[in-house]
């Protein structure tokens, strides 16, 4: 079986979608997280699909930007959730409608 470019693009799609959803229907601001991260490795695989299929370095490029920005997001998003839960006592977003307190 040959793998070609519409694989790797329909995974891409299932996996955004997956996360897309997840983000929508999700309440606890750790799967939207997750979801959200989701998300950019689909945008990842369908970057790299195209640079490898077109044989150039243009979505590898990419590739190491956004890596470079979730590194980043993990730090802040993480942290942010966990101070929430420190302040709050929990993580689910129903709870975390007021921004005073």
């Amino acid at each position: 079986m040959n793998i070609g470019l519409n694989h790797f693009i329909v995974l891409s799609a299932l996996l955004f979608a997956i996360g897309f959803f997840g983000v929508l229907l999700r309440k606890n601001t750790l799967v939207i997280y997750m979801c959200l991260e989701l998300m950019l490795v689909a945008s990842t695989l369908a970057l790299v699909a195209f640079s490898r299929f077109n044989g150039t370095l243009d979505g590898n490029v990419f590739v190491f930007f956004i890596l470079t920005v979730a590194a980043a997001e993990v730090a802040v998003g993480l942290a942010i959730i966990v101070a929430l839960f420190r302040r709050r006592q929990t993580v689910q977003v129903e709870e975390l409608n007021a921004l005073k307190n």
